[in-house]
């Protein structure tokens, strides 16, 4: 996204920044999630039961602790919990992902120039009762776009956005390098932040660590780290999607049986949760909650050192995949609420296409790759994140793997050692983990260069971008970018994920569903989304 979408090197001062990118990362120690119900007094549900003056109490089952800052985040609770808080000039439905006017008067209807043009919305006004200007628009996408300041989402703008002007104080356009109609969705990553509040020396750490002003529906008015965030509706917003509720306590609660206790049994302290474990669905549905899945580009994926031998020689790739037995795992361990991959994108992606190199099961076939590749005697260990999904699946590895003759001893660890590890450039040899790029939207330009790009953070961990293979990737993903033509844009992606599929540097196991579980006789309006978090501006008490 630089080149088209190439993610910078994060800056260090902290990891949590981008562990939205693994789903279900920034995962608690036990023991913190044990204490990570929150402060007793930001535990007030109001009864329960809605009224004006009741809270809304939401389980979420991901860490509070990822940076806030919208330009650099993707931490999963911030980043939903960012959705409330702040706008974009146009912003995405949760479900349908399609654009509507947010600070923004209205959607740009000629997507066949180099220029949109957006008028503010009349009124609209910061948190702490400024108000939204043209100047806050500038101020934002002058940060993502400025070459000097490594940003997460300068990744999703530099390849086709030129710049951002001013026209007078409520009219801002935007300078495309190339028509993109794509952009459109993208501009919901765009969050509009007041630039009289982060213009001053340290106030971008201080949205690292959680400081958030902004122009949505909610504002914060607590953020306690591995513990909760609050908020409450704000009186002076006046867009589109109004807040239902007058206040919300959001606890994270990463270790799942406290988190399903949270929202079970008469007595429940919650009414909603999301990250529900297949395990417990049953349970739930018998105590009158609604739990729902959606389907999406969430994922188990391996990623290789490339430059730790074997692991430089697809074939040994390619035979550790074929080896694994998914329909296994999908049955035992995601309670079948998943799918083999057939592709890195998931079959409900627009541009989907069954790749070329399916790794069906297959550990004959995996032998074969193996002695070709002259290996023998390998052992391997699995760096794998303890999310509870992920830990679920890793036996199924295991077993397959050693059925093979590959020795595998599996290390779960927190999410931050593992990631920690690889910043630090430590040795490794192959990484499970989760990923749901979904939750940037279902572009399958975006979601293939936030994982694949020569200078992203993926490739810098895989150790691959130098590689003949990976260069001729890039260049073709650029090229499918800067298509017009979207027939033919959409054969280009689908063409480069065949590489990708044949290759196996970084790349899916299985696509599985996300749960989210609330009490219908409390909450309506609930849309369950394929990614993590809850989107809460169209609910309303029952």
């Amino acid at each position: 996204m630089r080149d088209v979408t190439d993610l910078p090197a994060p800056h260090r001062r902290s990891f949590l920044k981008y562990t939205g990118a693994l789903g279900a990362a920034a995962a608690l120690s036990p023991s913190l999630a044990a204490c990570s119900s929150g402060p007793q007094s930001t535990n007030d549900t109001g009864g329960g039961k809605g009224g004006a003056d009741a809270a809304l109490t939401a389980v979420i089952g991901y860490g509070n602790d990822g940076s806030w800052d919208p330009t650099q985040t993707a931490s999963a609770f911030s980043m939903a919990a960012n959705q409330h808080i702040y706008e974009g000039l146009l912003d995405t439905d949760p479900i349908s992902r399609e654009p509507y006017a947010a600070l923004a008067t209205e959607v740009p209807s000629d997507l066949t120039g180099t220029s949109w043009k957006f008028t503010l919305r009349s009124g609209a006004t910061f948190h702490d009762g400024e108000p939204v200007t043209a100047d806050d628009v500038v101020f934002v996408f002058d940060r993502i776009l400025d070459p000097n300041t490594q940003t997460l989402a300068k990744g999703f703008f530099e390849s086709w956005l030129e710049e951002a002007r001013r026209i007078d104080a409520s009219t801002v356009e935007l300078i495309l390098k190339f028509p993109f109609p794509d952009g459109l969705s993208r501009l919901t990553l765009a969050k509009i932040m007041p630039r009289h509040v982060f213009s001053r020396p340290g106030a971008w750490d201080d949205a690292i660590k959680g400081k958030a002003v902004g122009s949505g529906p909610y504002r914060q008015t607590a953020h306690h780290p591995k513990s909760n965030t609050t908020f409450e509706a704000f009186a002076g917003y006046n867009g589109p999607r109004p807040p239902a509720f007058k206040r919300m306590n959001w606890l994270t609660i990463v270790d799942a049986a406290p988190r399903v206790a949270k929202i079970s049994g008469a007595s429940a302290g919650a009414q909603i949760a999301d990250n529900i474990p297949y395990a417990n669905i049953e349970q739930l549905e018998k105590g009158g909650m609604s739990v729902q899945g959606g389907a999406g580009m969430n994922n188990l994926f391996l990623m290789f050192n490339t430059r730790h031998k074997p692991f430089d020689d697809v074939r040994v790739r390619q035979a550790l995949h074929y080896a694994i037995d998914t329909g296994k795992m999908v049955e035992v361990a995601l309670r079948g609420h998943g799918k083999p991959s057939s592709s890195f994108l998931n079959e409900g992606n627009p541009a989907y296409r069954s790749a070329k190199t399916v790794y069906t099961y297959d550990p004959e076939k995996a032998k074969r790759l193996l002695k070709a590749a002259g290996v023998t005697g390998l052992r391997v260990e699995v760096l794998a994140v303890n999310v509870s999904w992920i830990v679920d699946c890793l036996p199924t590895i295991k077993a397959s793997w050693d059925a093979i003759g590959v020795e595998t001893t599996l290390s779960p660890q927190e999410t931050t050692a593992v990631f920690t590890k690889m910043d630090q450039k430590q040795d490794y040899q192959v990484v499970a983990a989760a990923s749901n790029p979904n939750q940037f939207g279902p572009d399958a330009d975006l979601i293939m260069h936030y994982n694949y790009g020569p200078r992203n953070l993926w490739m810098r961990y895989a150790r691959w971008a130098d590689d003949p293979v990976a260069r001729q990737l890039f260049k073709d993903m650029d090229r499918a970018t800067r298509e017009p033509d979207p027939d033919r844009k959409k054969a280009m992606i689908q063409d480069y994920v065949d590489v990708v599929a044949e290759q196996a540097v970084l790349y899916p196991v299985v696509h599985n569903e996300l749960m989210t579980a609330w009490d219908p006789r409390r909450l309506s309006g609930i849309r369950a989304q394929p990614y993590p978090g809850i989107n809460l501006p169209q609910a309303k008490w029952a």
